[in-house]
């Protein structure tokens, strides 16, 4: 039995960076930004903020917002393949579609 090596972030160098324009300091507009129940969001992660980040193999996804969870996270419901998947995602690391 091998064991596995590497962990959450493993071969994500390209899909986490951010682009020229964004580097820096995260935006605190998108820090309070609020989703209404219902809304469709895109999964787009903020790599400066770990907290309240999805898996990789997520971004990117289309979801909906089910409801609020605490000052600033989001329970999104996306669908991977024929099953729906509900993630908790902070703010940050939403945009709307």
């Amino acid at each position: 039995m091998t064991t596995r090596i590497g962990g959450f972030r493993r071969k994500t160098r390209h899909k986490l960076k951010r682009s020229i324009s964004e580097k820096g300091k995260i935006f605190i507009s998108r820090y309070l930004q609020e989703f209404k129940d219902g809304e469709k969001v895109v999964l787009k992660a903020d790599p400066s903020y770990q907290k309240g980040m999805y898996l990789p193999r997520f971004h990117g996804k289309v979801g909906v917002v089910k409801n609020r969870k605490g000052n600033t996270s989001y329970e999104v419901e996306i669908k991977d393949f024929d099953k729906a998947k509900t993630l908790f995602v902070h703010a940050v690391h939403l945009k709307r579609l």
